[in-house]
């Protein structure tokens, strides 16, 4: 098993020290008093951010798919064509220097739409404080991914007054994140650890298979291999896979499925998940099973985003990578 001697010779940042206060950080983030931006008649958010921020849009969109609100999630340069007077429009950017959000950030020149923005500082901050634009600084810890949960708590405070998310949703997600990171953080190195036997097992190629609804934590855990594990990651809706990817399992390849399922998918995806389970056992294809936890969306998301990302900075320290270096990020970063 692995070591916390080892971890430290290679995570040399230490980015797993962050993840071990993860859920404090997120209850600190919920709980800061913080001017909750009050914007009446609301029926359509527009949620802008790459990356990790574009997972929170990602996360709200999953939380709101059965309300009153429209979410869009926009990951580039182009607002919808449907935004209006009651449009929200949450431009995130965790650095505050993504060329994107900064792009969609400025469309507020020509649009009817309301604007807020959310950044540790950089050029956002910069443009929200000279055009007036409502603007919430958040600290970056260690770096824009291992933000994530900062941003994600900080923007469900904010928004709490337009967002219908019950209370009780959130404080359940606390409570469950801090049971979760008994079982997977740093201090906990041993053979319960299922973050870090996952992590083990990822050798190869992971094609990773979600039902609708877990959309966001699959992207971002896809996301989170790349970026800390340096390794690359596919991942498919498993309904639609099954309309066409899961003909290329016919041959044999150097991917690992890793199923990732909701304790209450819907009826039909758990009979999916059982012919798929069948099909792969019957070409005899090791796979993994990730469930979540047995509760609301969010927890469900942000339980599966926590342990997933956790996942993925023990590989990069099995396989001897530091995992916070992004040099190609910045290379093409540089280049724009």
């Amino acid at each position: 098993m692995l070591t916390q001697e080892q971890i430290k010779k290679i995570d040399l940042e230490s980015m797993h020290s962050v993840y071990d206060k993860w859920p404090k950080n997120a209850e600190i983030s919920w709980n800061k008093e913080i001017t909750k931006l009050d914007i009446r008649d609301v029926n359509h958010v527009v949620f802008a951010g790459m990356g990790g921020s574009g997972t929170i849009g990602d996360i709200f969109s999953s939380i709101l798919s059965k309300n009153q609100i429209h979410v869009s999630v926009v990951k580039g340069y182009h607002l919808p064509k449907t935004v209006d007077e009651r449009t929200l429009v949450v431009c995130t950017s965790i650095s505050g220097n993504t060329n994107e959000t900064l792009s969609i950030l400025d469309k507020c020149r020509n649009s009817n739409g309301k604007f807020v923005a959310f950044s540790s500082g950089g050029k956002m901050e910069e443009y929200c404080n000279k055009n007036t634009i409502d603007y919430y600084k958040i600290k970056k810890e260690h770096s824009p991914r291992a933000s994530f949960i900062e941003f994600l708590y900080s923007t469900l405070n904010v928004l709490e007054e337009i967002i219908p998310i019950d209370k009780s949703e959130i404080t359940e997600s606390l409570k469950v994140l801090n049971e979760i990171k008994n079982k997977i953080d740093s201090n906990n190195l041993n053979e319960e650890n299922y973050a870090l036997n996952l992590a083990y097992w990822i050798k190869k190629i992971p094609m990773v298979y979600y039902p609708w609804g877990l959309q966001s934590a699959a992207i971002r855990f896809k996301n989170s291999m790349q970026e800390n594990a340096k390794k690359h990651v596919m991942c498919e809706d498993i309904i639609e896979a099954c309309h066409n990817g899961i003909v290329a399992w016919e041959n044999t390849s150097d991917v690992q499925p890793i199923l990732i399922r909701g304790r209450d998918d819907h009826v039909k995806t758990k009979e999916r998940w059982e012919i798929v389970k069948e099909f792969l056992n019957a070409r005899e294809i090791d796979y993994k099973e990730i469930f979540s936890v047995n509760s609301n969306i969010l927890t469900k998301l942000v339980c599966l985003i926590y342990t997933l990302d956790v996942t993925s900075i023990y590989n990069s320290i099995i396989r001897g990578i530091d995992p916070t270096p992004v040099k190609s990020i910045d290379y093409i970063k540089n280049k724009l």
